[in-house]
């Protein structure tokens, strides 16, 4: 059995193609929406999609260009040959031809779906200007001088039209009942090529059409495939014939439903849908599309070689949902499906010495690549010679082969990668984990992620370690971060993943994660590690992480870079956490009693449930809150205290008062608040109140000397009754009286010794003489106060003030006020300055 499966695999044939995906942007495109056509041309991909959107890709599927064409299905997309104009056409009935790198433009939405578009080959030229629209009937629309289109019907009556190619200046395309083809130059029909087997629902297995050059048509449709060739008629044979007919040379079944045609030299490339009966439930399903290279003949054909594609979603497709395009010039081919699209090229001599390795042919291989040694890219010699290694690794001696790797790879990172996959397929990447080059070379990311992966799965601890010891920049931190992410989802309490995964979090900038593994872990450096890489943007959705982990910190650090996370934002995050939200809000309003005002009522129904003990102090210095809003609260909350303060606040005195007397029978605190008030009618309500309660006689009489006389009290106080300690509440009265007496004399006393030490000051500080020199100036004329001749004679006015006047500049005294004053002290209100002092000579 083993010499039967070797002998097999020994004749097994070498493929012609090779495939893989189109990624890049495609894969971003396919994740959220389905492809729905293509068109390739040499430049460039056009990619439609379900969502009405058309994508411009280069040829590794990057997208270079977006367009939002409709919202609803693109059916097709047709490019002139220069990749200068673009016709699309969708679901929804709209049209659209434009040119890519010019304002041309044409705009139409019928009223049905649009299935297919084609313009014309040549489009760029101005005597080309035509393009074909298919829908239920066949439409050709052609720009006229005056740059206006027009419209002609080429067909109708039969169906939808489903498909269509343009070449030259033939037109074929197909409805329900055939293909038919149409000479754009003679304007007329040549051909109808009727569908075979009409069980078939069109709009499900759509029929296949690919012209191989300018005359030769292929059509497949269903299982069958026609090829057909356009020739001239001969001129005795037209009479009111089309110049021109269609041959059929060649026509056959295949096994399986075609999805799509190209030319392959003389063969041609076959996508299939394939319909598969389960052996177990006896039911028909979707199978892997195959595609064939065959060798058409008259009758039948050769099967050249045959590949299962294994794209996404084939379970789910049907045979409309697959496309093939091509790329005549480089023998491209690209098979398209909703959720996939694979590229296949001609297999080279790499591919071929990749299929010899494969087979583990090392000594053909070895030949073919001495033979091809100016023509392999991805190959060396040297690849195929590593017989020492692989000795060692067939022996089993994995880490001897590990060691050696250093010495014979060196900083040849292509053999050290090629080396580092062959341990993985051994299962002994940790082995070769201690040698590998963490700096000169460096292997690709996939090496290192691959090794982390090995580790991750049986050895966190070692995992670990090397996150820790290697560079970030050599993997992927993306990757393993998701890896050790899905392994937290099977252990999501492990503090070594948690640690490592912050890590990487930390390496990657990725802050805002970091800082949220960090908080689980209750790091003590948290509130460090946000300050140090200002991390403000990304903690702003983890606030109530930090209250919790310690809010005292938390607020001190949001209430200090307020300008970077807002009082508002703050406030909001914490809406479901009031505990949390008052703890903020109070420290705020502790600094700063204005920047919260907004949340002042908010604060106030915070205060009552949380933090009654700051209700009142926040109430007394608040200027913001709503008195009413407050005095709902605190009344519902039966809070006395805090209601007395709310209505003595707000004018209602009395009502204050009488809830002091009544709720907490405190006579004390209603003497407090009476003296608060210092108003005489609310003393006045308070004896009346107090003089049928002894005990509050007392407190009255021990409290009122002072304020309000005592005679008011006294006589009012009913004979007969019996009040606690009056003989020393009368002793306090009258003892209060005396000190009153005594502190008034005291007051006088200090008064007049103190005016009489001024007085005295102020006489002594007169008489002091004053200094009049060559420096100082007459005020009013501004000139020297002393003549420059000292021997002529002169008079000056010195005033207390120090200003310094010639007499004969000041003006003249009245008899009536015979007192002279300074000018300019008089003038500034300051108090006029009497003269002190007149020098004459």
């Amino acid at each position: 059995m083993a010499e039967a499966e070797e002998q097999e695999e020994e004749s097994e044939e070498e493929p012609k193609l090779k495939y893989e995906r189109l990624s890049n942007g495609v894969t971003e495109i396919l994740q959220k929406d389905a492809a729905s056509c293509m068109t390739v041309h040499d430049k460039f991909l056009a990619l439609g999609t379900h969502y009405g959107k058309v994508y411009l890709l280069d040829v590794q599927g990057n997208i270079t260009q977006k367009f939002d064409i409709s919202p609803v299905k693109i059916n097709q997309i047709s490019l002139d040959e220069s990749g200068e104009h673009m016709g699309v056409c969708s679901e929804d009935g709209k049209v659209q031809v434009f040119g890519l790198y010019s304002g041309e433009e044409f705009h139409e939405t019928f009223d049905c779906p649009i299935k297919i578009i084609a313009v014309h080959p040549h489009f760029v030229r101005s005597s080309c200007k035509q393009f074909v629209t298919g829908g239920k009937k066949l439409l050709l629309f052609e720009r006229s001088w005056m740059s206006r289109w027009k419209s002609s019907v080429l067909h109708e009556g039969e169906g939808n039209i489903r498909s269509v190619k343009w070449r030259g200046h033939l037109i074929a395309w197909a409805n329900n009942m055939g293909v038919k083809i149409f000479d754009i130059t003679s304007k007329q029909r040549i051909t109808n090529v009727p569908r075979d087997d009409i069980s078939l629902r069109p709009d499900m297995y759509p029929c296949s059409l690919c012209w191989k050059d300018s005359v030769t048509l292929i059509i497949g449709w269903g299982p069958s495939i026609k090829i057909c060739s356009v020739k001239e008629r001969h001129a005795s044979e037209m009479r009111d014939l089309p110049s021109r007919y269609v041959e059929i040379v060649s026509q056959f079944e295949t096994e399986f439903y075609i999805s799509g045609l190209a030319p392959l030299c003389d063969q041609l490339v076959v996508l299939s849908y394939v319909k598969e009966v389960s052996e177990k439930t006896e039911r028909e399903y979707c199978a892997r599309p195959r595609l064939d290279i065959i060798q058409p003949l008259s009758e039948t054909c050769e099967e050249i070689s045959s590949d299962a594609l294994t794209v996404r979603g084939f379970q789910e497709n049907e045979c409309r949902d697959y496309h093939l395009e091509y790329s005549e010039g480089e023998s491209l081919f690209y098979i398209v499906s909703p959720r996939d699209v694979v590229v296949a090229k001609e297999r080279d001599q790499d591919d071929h010495i990749d299929w010899l390795l494969e087979k583990k042919k090392y000594e053909e291989a070895l030949m073919a690549a001495e033979i091809s040694q100016k023509n392999i890219k991805r190959h060396k010699i040297l690849d195929i010679g590593l017989a020492y290694i692989n000795h060692l690794v067939e022996k089993g001696e994995y880490d001897i082969a590990a060691r050696k790797c250093q010495k014979i790879l060196g900083k040849n990172a292509a053999l050290w990668e090629y080396e580092v996959y062959k341990f993985k397929e051994i299962g002994q990447l940790k082995a070769i984990s201690p040698y590998l080059p963490r700096g000169d070379p460096v292997l690709k990311p996939l090496i290192y992620e691959m090794i982390l992966h090995e580790f991750l799965e049986s050895d966190y601890e070692g995992f670990a370690t090397l996150i820790r010891e290697w560079p970030g920049d050599l993997y992927n931190n993306s990757v393993i971060v998701q890896a050790v992410r899905d392994h937290l989802k099977k252990d999501s309490q492990n503090r070594t993943l948690l640690k490592t995964l912050a890590e990487l979090y930390t390496y990657d900038k990725n802050y805002g994660n970091a800082l949220e593994i960090y908080l689980t872990l209750r790091h003590k450096d948290v509130f460090q590690l946000i300050h140090k890489h200002n991390l403000f943007s990304s903690i702003k959705d983890k606030i109530v992480l930090l209250m919790d982990f310690d809010s005292e910190k938390a607020v001190d650090m949001l209430l200090d870079n307020e300008d970077k996370i807002s009082i508002k934002k703050v406030v909001e995050e914490l809406e479901d956490r009031p505990e949390l939200q008052h703890v903020y809000l109070h420290k705020l309003f502790k600094r700063d009693h204005h920047k919260g005002q907004r949340y002042h009522e908010k604060q106030i129904s915070l205060y009552a449930e949380f933090d009654r003990p700051n209700l009142l102090p926040f109430l007394r210095d608040s200027i913001h809150c709503p008195l009413e809003k407050a005095l709902e609260i605190c009344q519902q909350r039966n809070f006395v205290e805090e209601t007395v303060y709310l209505l003595s606040r707000m004018g209602n005195s009395r009502s204050a008062l009488k809830m002091i007397m009544e709720e907490l029978h405190d006579v004390d605190k209603a003497i407090d608040f009476a003296k608060e008030q210092d108003d005489g009618e609310l003393w006045e309500d308070l004896i009346l109140y107090s003089i049928d309660k002894p005990p509050f006689i007392t407190g009255l009489l021990n409290n009122i000397g002072t304020h309000v006389d005592p005679i008011l009290l006294i006589h009012r106080i009913k004979e007969g009754m019996e009040i606690p300690n009056l003989r020393d509440s009368l002793v306090k009265i009258l003892q209060d009286y005396n000190l009153q007496i005594l502190l008034r004399e005291g007051c006088k006393k200090i008064l007049v010794a103190d005016s009489l030490s001024l007085l005295k000051k102020m006489h002594r500080t007169q008489m002091k003489g004053i200094l009049v020199d060559e420096e100082n100036i007459c005020e009013s004329c501004l000139s020297p106060i002393l003549p420059s001749d000292a021997a002529k004679p002169f008079s000056v006015v010195v005033f207390h003030c120090r200003h310094m006047f010639h007499k004969e500049c000041l003006p003249m005294t009245s008899m009536s006020s015979p007192v002279q004053f300074c000018n300019i002290c008089s003038a500034k209100h300051r108090g006029p300055g009497s003269a002190i002092l007149e020098m004459k000579k």
